[in-house]
């Protein structure tokens, strides 16, 4: 079993930076792409940004130019740098891992529980 934690969200006025963090643990055996959602009330959940095994990023289009994926391999995180947010950016940003546990011989997508960020205008 994989287990997520995120923090970093909090309330921040437009113009300014959040930096959100999650750290995979449990029984891990490799780890493929990690990534970001949100999902503002009354909307579908959104892939943000995501970042590969092997480094490659991926941005949606509202965010490029402001957010930055990165991650860590040792320490099993996945970190996402907002800044220049936007009263649009607010939503709970869900972190997600594909990871095979150890005794799997499968992929699985796990995610974290939410962190609330919220850009007041």
């Amino acid at each position: 079993q994989v287990h997520l934690v995120e923090s970093g969200g909090g309330l921040v006025q437009a113009g300014g930076s959040l930096r959100l963090s999650c750290t995979a643990s449990g029984r891990i055996r490799s780890i493929a792409a990690m990534g970001w959602h949100r999902q503002a009330p009354g909307k579908q959940r959104e892939l943000v940004a995501g970042v590969t095994g092997g480094g490659s990023t991926n941005y949606t289009d509202s965010v490029k130019g402001r957010f930055t994926i990165s991650r860590d391999d040792a320490k099993n995180t996945v970190t996402l740098q907002m800044n220049s947010l936007k009263a649009e950016d607010t939503a709970v940003y869900y972190c997600n891992v594909r990871a095979r546990s150890s005794g799997s011989f499968y992929y699985e997508d796990y995610w974290g529980q939410g962190t609330q960020v919220t850009v007041s205008s």
